[in-house]
């Protein structure tokens, strides 16, 4: 009944926000003409994504390479088709591929460049609907107009530039209306990113110029955690949130405007985070939404980084530990899932890790894709695609089958427990439990994963637990999961242990004594060209016989 009442009120109040927002866009509608469109841009904010000159090439030549998908327009504007994916039409409304135009300081770059905005113009301008006209994708058109402004409107007639800066001014004003409705998280804090990027870049009263600061301001409160993290526990979120904040930071300061007061020290408690996450081949560890990260995209906001030092060993409001020794990292999620409209993109991943050594990753998640379709999306949702138990073939926070809802978590892990511990002997190491099986199934899972003082040794226990005074009749299967890089071979080297053999010869040995280790084929969803095949070792164990199992990963090479 408790579940029932709970789901209820959830489809209310979605109903309440999206006929809200409705409203709102009757009235912002109603009220267009009344839009005063500056006469010019003061400056165009700098991008710090990578440009690729072979996807300018392609768009030049009428092809679209964009979300791992390709659509050819022979020289017609991509508008006027059906579009292939979801993901490409983000893309392609999102603007963000005018970067790589900067590639060919050409004309023809310009006109053609030109040629699609004004088709953009004509065709969904007058539109507010569909794709074109959601809240991340206009906030992502609004900062791509802004910054690559420069290469649009090169020789523009009067005409165009005009229609260019009617539509940005009615874009931003869209915002300003649509921010009480924007999903919590990342989109809204772009959506605010986007506001105060136009405040400063086009001609703006003192009063919206600082209240668009303010907002900011709040975002960061709202938003980055005391240690740097991102309240939606996903680590590329804060690599995705500075890629826009530090030009917009330079921007405030090459005007000479007062910076919004937390956007500093945000953006400075920000960059140990990234470090924290950051693996020994310099990728992004893949908890909680993130997916493949760019490295030239990664050491672009990393030059920045005035903090400078070793990772911290721990995140305590982001619910994260590391364990690091000689050329060895393991990182752990120690925390329950974020709650309410955050949930929607959460992972049921408690107390899963990740290890790399030198330069591959080793034991991963199975990640987030970036482009492919909602059914993949949720299913690297799950608990059995991170490197952790799974019971019964059940996510240790489940998720509801409502696509109205956004998918988001309904019953998730409560109480998560980690004691850290070092030895004299320089054994750095963890003790962890959750509780996601306890209201299915009566038991608690604790883990315990420790490092020795060189990196060459992780030592790990996983322990299923019936509280005191429970009695569990229900047969419980379990299975634990290693997920490995797709960078990585396997090789069964007997019934209870794998060799794990990285391209540059580097070996790990994986064993667990007692316990037959099977090799299976895999998914790695955060493959940076798209989805693609791996292997995962694999343990499979009865509760009734046997609670709890050990397993050892030894450096061999």
């Amino acid at each position: 009944m408790q579940s029932g009442g709970r789901f209820s009120t959830l489809y209310v109040r979605e109903a309440w926000r999206r006929l809200s927002r409705r409203a709102a866009l009757v009235r912002l509608r109603l009220f267009r003409h009344t839009i005063q469109a500056p006469e010019r841009l003061i400056v165009a904010p700098t991008d710090l994504r990578a440009i690729d000159s072979h996807v300018a090439d392609e768009i030049m030549n009428g092809r679209f390479p964009l979300a791992s998908r390709l659509l050819e327009t022979n020289g017609k504007s991509p508008f006027t088709f059906t579009l292939p994916s979801r993901a490409f039409a983000n893309r392609l409304h999102g603007f963000g591929w005018l970067r790589h135009m900067r590639a060919y300081k050409s004309e023809r770059a310009s006109l053609i460049a030109r040629s699609i905005v004004d088709s953009w113009l004509s065709l969904h301008s007058g539109r507010i609907e569909g794709v074109a006209w959601e809240i991340d994708v206009t906030a992502q058109r609004v900062i791509a107009w802004l910054s690559h402004s420069p290469v649009v409107l090169q020789n523009a007639d009067r005409g165009f530039y005009r229609r260019f800066m009617r539509s940005l001014a009615f874009q931003v004003r869209f915002l300003r209306r649509m921010a009480p409705y924007a999903p919590a998280g990342e989109v809204l804090f772009r959506l605010r990113i986007a506001l105060a990027m136009a405040s400063i870049a086009m001609p703006t009263r003192a009063g919206p110029l600082r209240k668009a600061a303010q907002a900011l301001d709040n975002e960061f409160d709202l938003q980055i955690l005391p240690d740097g993290g991102h309240i939606s526990r996903n680590p590329r979120a804060g690599l995705e949130l500075l890629l826009d904040l530090l030009p917009l930071r330079q921007t405030y300061v090459n005007l000479g405007h007062d910076l919004p007061q937390k956007l500093i020290s945000g953006i400075d408690r920000m960059y140990p985070a990234l470090r924290f996450f950051r693996h020994q081949d310099g990728d992004l560890a893949l908890f909680n939404g993130a997916t493949s990260t760019l490295a030239n995209e990664l050491m672009s906001v990393l030059r920045y980084d005035e903090t400078a030092g070793q990772p911290f060993k721990a995140m305590p409001h982001s619910r994260y530990q590391r364990l690091s020794a000689g050329k060895t990292v393991v990182i752990a999620d120690t925390g329950s899932p974020p709650t309410g409209e955050l949930s929607r993109t959460a992972h049921a991943g408690c107390l899963s890790f990740e290890m790399s050594s030198g330069r591959y990753r080793f034991i991963v998640n199975s990640g987030s894709p970036k482009f492919a379709g909602r059914r993949y999306v949720q299913m690297a949702r799950t608990t059995a695609t991170h490197s952790t138990v799974t019971l019964n073939d059940t996510s240790s926070s489940r998720f509801s089958p409502s696509e109205f809802l956004g998918h988001r978590m309904t019953e998730t892990v409560k109480n998560v427990t980690v004691e850290r511990a070092e030895t004299e002997d320089g054994r750095d190491g963890l003790k962890m439990s959750h509780d996601g099986y306890l209201r299915g199934f009566g038991v608690l899972h604790e883990r315990e994963i420790s490092m020795n003082a060189t990196g060459a040794i992780v030592t790990g226990r996983d322990r299923l637990v019936l509280p005191d005074g429970r009695v569990s009749d229900d047969p419980l299967k379990a299975a634990v999961r290693f997920h490995v890089h797709p960078a990585i071979n396997l090789r069964q080297n007997d019934r209870e242990s794998v060799l794990m053999t990285a391209p540059d010869g580097e070996s790990w040995l994986f064993s667990s004594p007692g316990n037959e280790v099977l090799i299976s084929e895999d998914i790695f969803f955060a493959d940076a060209s798209g989805i693609c095949g791996s292997d995962q070792i694999e343990i499979d164990f009865d509760f009734a016989e046997k609670p709890e199992i050990r397993w050892f990963l030894s450096r061999k090479s």
